[in-house]
């Protein structure tokens, strides 16, 4: 083939690539809350989509991409899950009485609304098949028959699941906590905020590992102290960017504002360190959709920083 010159495969690909990166938010709020953490939510889709592409020349039905995405990410979410020794069966009950309509009524709408408000980390507290019923069904808004397709299930099976998993849903959230109190920063986050925060590039490279790993959504992973160190020559050229320590799901991480006087952040960062220097960065700049349901706190002593 001549230079320049494209394969029906490149297009193909192309075409694959552009409508995964439309469903990306979509399949974040189904697997950030099947894994109960927005964080290893995101790698899951990474995961996916990684292989939708591998997958490209085999899948011929553009139409059913969806489907066929939402299956891949549901079970590598289960792998994922049975590798930390979760329960994965229940035993089946009658199906209770459903609505599937496109007009459902006023409890049926109260209790979406109450799957949707609730924090992410708590469906790990249902049984993975009342976690996968509830979230297609009360978060995304899927029909029972596309649902029972998806997870291999009969729609009286579904049915069975959204109600228990409706009723134990309402218990957990009876019972929940509030918020815990804000933890203050560690002296590693703290300093590499500070240093951000002065726009002392030469300082933040100085803390890199040399075999540092820089991801970015599904840009390529940079690897190596001077690659990655181009990062902040990035940032540099951005205005009015402003970090602040902060904690996700027991992870220590950074918010991202891009302007200061903003009330909540844009997106985050997370670090990994080894021996006092970075050995991950990770930037979800690019996928901002990951912490529109998370349960972010600032630092203590963080907001009297931002002013």
């Amino acid at each position: 083939m001549s230079a320049g010159r494209h394969s029906p495969d490149d297009g193909r690909r192309a075409e694959i690539a552009a409508l995964a990166e439309q469903l990306r938010p979509e399949l974040h709020r189904y697997c950030a809350r099947l894994m109960g953490s927005v964080i290893d939510g995101e790698d899951v889709v990474q995961d996916t989509l990684a292989r939708a592409l591998a997958a490209s020349d085999e899948r011929q039905d553009i139409g059913m991409l969806r489907a066929w995405l939402f299956r891949v990410a549901h079970n590598r979410a289960l792998d994922l899950l049975r590798s930390r020794a979760i329960r994965t069966t229940e035993p089946m009950e009658a199906a209770g009485d459903v609505a599937d309509d496109s007009a459902p009524d006023a409890v049926e709408m109260m209790m979406r609304e109450e799957a949707v408000r609730t924090a992410v980390s708590r469906f790990t507290e249902l049984s993975i098949p009342q976690r996968s019923v509830l979230i297609l069904k009360d978060v995304l808004d899927e029909p029972l028959a596309d649902i029972a397709a998806l997870l291999d299930l009969t729609v009286d099976s579904v049915k069975a699941h959204l109600a228990r998993g409706r009723a134990r849903l309402a218990e957990i959230n009876a019972v929940a906590g509030a918020q815990q109190a804000a933890r203050p920063a560690s002296d590693a986050v703290a300093r590499y905020v500070a240093l951000f925060n002065r726009r002392d590039w030469d300082g933040l490279r100085a803390l890199l590992a040399d075999d540092v790993r820089l991801h970015q959504s599904a840009h390529p992973v940079r690897v190596g102290a001077a690659d990655v160190g181009m990062f902040f020559g990035i940032y540099a050229t951005i205005d009015g960017i402003w970090l602040v320590p902060a904690w996700l799901e027991g992870r220590e991480v950074i918010a991202v504002f891009e302007d200061r006087a903003d009330p909540k952040p844009s997106y985050i960062m997370w670090l990994e360190w080894r021996d006092g220097n970075i050995s991950v960065i990770r930037d979800y700049r690019y996928v901002r959709y990951v912490i529109a349901d998370a349960e972010l706190a600032l630092a203590a002593d963080s907001e009297q920083g931002r002013r």
